[in-house]
């Protein structure tokens, strides 16, 4: 396997894993009765993350397909 392949994974996987950390940090400061709409960072991260997903299984149906 490519050095440099494994790195921009290990990488890409480290900045996951401080958005997840920050992102529970959030949860865990606020934990008072929420009232309106989620916050404009809570909603980017379900973006990201449904994009994420979306991307992950678009390769999959293209393999089935063949």
């Amino acid at each position: 396997m490519d050095v440099q392949k494994m790195l921009a994974e290990l990488r890409q996987e480290r900045e996951q894993i401080e958005e997840a950390i920050i992102t529970l940090e959030r949860l865990a400061r606020g934990r008072g009765k929420r009232r309106g709409r989620p916050p404009a960072w809570m909603t980017a991260a379900k973006k990201r993350i449904k994009m994420e997903e979306a991307k992950k299984a678009a390769p999959a149906s293209k393999t089935a397909a063949n």
